[in-house]
């Protein structure tokens, strides 16, 4: 779930950035695109994993934390770019608590001179829309009024013409599978209020969000599903629908490497 208010000013910090470099990971050539202008290899894409161990978003109708969701998909998009050629994909891991780590992340992006950022999260809704039920006989909160996913951008990243682009393309590319996008953070209520860039393809304008604004890069973060809605909990879970937003995500990245070098600059 996003969160920017209420950060703690003691923190332990450790940034992982895997490389990815797993045997595995290479048994796929590289996708054929001598028709495009995008050389996959030379594109260097960042899968940030949102929240950390020690500050790990919400919890899902069934007592996980976010953070487990968030790393679990971070981590089967960053393989499934691998297989498709985007060999310079990185997954970005930090730990602590509080702002630094979160600058620490745009930090990371920007010394690794990333084209691409992608921030992954599993979302929430606003404590007013709980409901409470038991599951394997612990009390757990749930809310299954709202569902889908979300993507958001930064009118303060340098490059937010290109940001809101590839979140376009994201949001189409998830579209196209049968995913929905959920309106829920335009309601006029405490806590909610976004802006809606792209009702069609699901894009928010949030401008404070530090690994948007800071990271010198295309950056979008990504709500993947709505993890307090049981139904949907049980979905995100499911490979099935981790590949629907892999396979989106690669898509995306194709289409928007290809198109990078055109887009206008702020």
């Amino acid at each position: 779930m996003l969160a920017i208010t209420g950060l703690s000013s003691s923190f332990s910090l450790r940034g992982e950035v895997d490389s990815g470099n797993h045997p595995d990971n290479f048994s796929q050539p590289p996708a054929h695109r001598a028709d495009k202008s995008c050389v996959p290899n030379d594109f260097k894409i960042m899968v940030d994993v949102g929240h950390t161990p020690e500050a790990s978003g919400a919890l899902s109708a069934r007592g996980v934390p976010e953070y487990d969701f968030n790393l679990e998909l971070a981590k089967r998009i960053e393989n499934k770019l691998r297989e498709n050629g985007y060999t310079q994909t990185r997954l970005l891991k930090m730990r602590g608590i509080g702002k630094t780590q979160l600058m620490q992340r745009a930090t990371l992006a920007n010394s690794f001179g990333a084209d691409a950022f992608l921030s992954v999260h599993h979302d929430d809704v606003q404590p007013r829309y709980y409901k409470e039920w038991v599951y394997n006989g612990r009390n757990h909160h749930f809310s299954n009024k709202f569902s889908g996913y979300s993507l958001f951008v930064s009118y303060q990243n340098k490059f937010f013409r290109e940001s809101l682009e590839f979140a376009r393309l994201l949001g189409k590319e998830l579209s196209d599978r049968g995913l929905k996008f959920s309106d829920h953070h335009s309601e006029n209520i405490p806590g909610e209020r976004r802006e809606i860039l792209d009702k069609e393809r699901g894009v928010y304008r949030f401008d404070q969000l530090i690994v948007l604004k800071a990271t010198k890069a295309p950056a979008v973060l990504l709500e993947a599903g709505v993890i307090v809605n049981q139904e949907e909990e049980t979905s995100l879970r499911s490979l099935e629908r981790q590949d629907s937003i892999s396979a989106s995500v690669v898509e995306a990245v194709n289409q928007f490497c290809d198109k990078k070098q055109s887009l206008p600059r702020t």
